[in-house]
């Protein structure tokens, strides 16, 4: 850091298992994520290389290996997946991981109908050669998926080899875990994190709020994801408590309460 400041909460250091941040990049220039990694690299654990934009993205070798040499893990969206099972291609979208030296990959059926079985055969494949993540919930506004349901896939996609499972919430942040106003199911997630360690469990927050609202609930080091390339940092003081959402949520409360009073 460029200074001291005590009653700083700690923070996990990469490489991390817990307290993630997952960059969503939307079709970043090469020369634009050189610049991200100058800025954030300490900050970031993961680009996910958002739906299908891989397939348009201009030197996407070149942008990936700068990623790569950051120490970041990079994988392509889920949607992506979802493209190439739908078309029956699923041999060809493994060459293609393995064609941009990939070492990380997302498993999800947030577009498409898909078995939980033939999911889980997907995790179980793929976790052979790669760190897989997968994604549970729907991309769809107003289906709802019961608690029970949402915990008992989100335990087989573990137990099938995924290392973590994402909560969908999509890009805008009223899906999945969040309601359409962009606030979080709070009883669903009272009732995963009963079931489902929390430290597994990567959370989309696309939103500041969604951000300090898990922040608030699980401290510092929860694993968020979604993040804009220019809110990595923004997000980063919100889990030290150098933003005003969460500035007294870490001070010690002799001093906390001096500065309300």
């Amino acid at each position: 850091m460029n200074f001291n400041l005590p009653f700083i909460p700690e923070r996990t250091q990469r490489p991390r298992q817990t307290g993630l941040t997952m960059m969503m990049d939307k079709g970043l220039s090469w020369r634009q994520a050189e610049n991200f990694v100058d800025s954030c690299s300490d900050f970031t654990d993961l680009v996910k290389l958002g739906f299908g934009t891989s397939y348009l993205t201009k030197d996407l070798e070149r942008k990936i290996d700068i990623y790569h040499s950051a120490g970041f893990k990079v994988y392509l969206g889920g949607t992506l997946f979802e493209a190439f099972v739908v078309r029956d291609m699923f041999d060809d979208y493994r060459k293609l991981l393995d064609k941009f030296k990939l070492s990380t990959a997302e498993v999800s059926d947030g577009s498409v109908e898909m078995e939980h079985d033939k999911k889980c055969e997907y995790i179980r494949e793929l976790s052979k050669d790669f760190e897989v993540l997968s994604e549970v919930g729907s991309k769809e506004e107003g289906i709802l998926i019961s608690p029970n349901k949402w915990i008992n896939m989100m335990q087989a996609e573990l137990e099938a080899g995924s290392w973590k499972v994402i909560a969908e919430a999509r890009e805008s942040g009223n899906v999945g875990i969040y309601r359409p106003n962009g606030t979080a199911h709070v009883s669903l997630v009272n009732k995963i994190i009963s079931k489902v360690k929390v430290e597994n469990i990567l959370w989309e927050a696309p939103l500041k709020a969604q951000q300090v609202w898990f922040i608030k609930q699980f401290s510092s080091n929860v694993n968020l994801g979604n993040i804009g390339h220019d809110e990595v940092i923004p997000l980063e003081t919100l889990r030290i408590g150098l933003r005003g959402d969460t500035f007294h949520d870490f001070l010690p409360e002799d001093i906390s309460r001096k500065l309300i009073d």
